[in-house]
């Protein structure tokens, strides 16, 4: 069976995912966590790719960025891998691929959905009840978004430098949007979408994309419901 082809735009945003082989771990102590930000980081600067919000849990990792060129987020994703897997298995002893199979990913209409996806990503550790609040998780983005502490890898996207005059502004202003819960249908919608690869956005927004492509872009889930209880994806 084919594999299915992943889409991307320049200057669309992506919801990237990819998790450990059979779901085990691919991060074990700090150290690894922060070899693989290293690696992020050296590959978005070498392949000019805006990451805007980011979590690495136990066994899998979101990622939302922007490419400058579509292209280029492919040779991100195996600029990493052919540097942290090798150090994985050297490290503990291991040997083949790190992960099941190939990362998927999904492009993300930016004015409807942006925020929602990095609260989505943020908000990862608390609905895994690792923390209870995002801010007390060291491996995510939010501290970043929040003012809290700066990463050097991470850029803001423009929607983001709207949301207040001044830093202060926007900081206070993205910290409201964590008030509260996430409503079940979005984090429905945007699992499916990662999954599938459907674009995240409304039937404009999917029309453009199949549109610009010139092709049918994504395909509804089949078959059974995901079995209850999986969390933090």
């Amino acid at each position: 069976m084919p594999r299915k082809p992943r889409y991307y735009l320049p200057d669309v945003p992506v919801h990237i995912v990819q998790r450990g082989h059979s779901r085990e771990p691919i991060f074990f102590e700090a150290q690894d966590y922060a070899t693989y930000a290293y690696w992020l980081g050296e590959g978005a600067q070498k392949y000019d790719i805006a990451i805007h919000a980011f979590v690495f849990m136990t066994n899998h990792i979101h990622l939302l960025v922007t490419p400058e060129d579509g292209i280029q987020i492919s040779r991100l994703m195996q600029f990493i891998g052919r540097r942290y897997v090798p150090y994985l298995n050297h490290k503990y002893g291991r040997s083949g691929s790190a992960w099941e199979g190939r990362y998927k990913a999904s492009l993300v209409q930016d004015e409807a959905y942006l925020f929602t996806v990095m609260r989505y990503i943020e908000l990862n550790p608390v609905r895994a009840a690792m923390v209870v609040r995002p801010g007390q998780y060291r491996w995510s983005s939010f501290c970043h978004n929040a003012g809290v502490r700066e990463i050097s890898f991470l850029r803001f996207h423009s929607l983001y430098e709207k949301l207040g005059k001044t830093r202060e502004d926007r900081h206070r202003a993205y910290c409201d949007m964590f008030e509260g819960t996430m409503d079940e249908a979005d984090i429905k919608l945007i699992r499916e979408s990662w999954q599938s690869g459907t674009p995240l956005g409304n039937d404009w927004f999917k029309e453009r994309v199949q549109q610009r492509l010139q092709c049918k872009v994504g395909y509804a889930r089949r078959g059974r419901p995901a079995k209850n209880g999986v969390k933090g994806l």
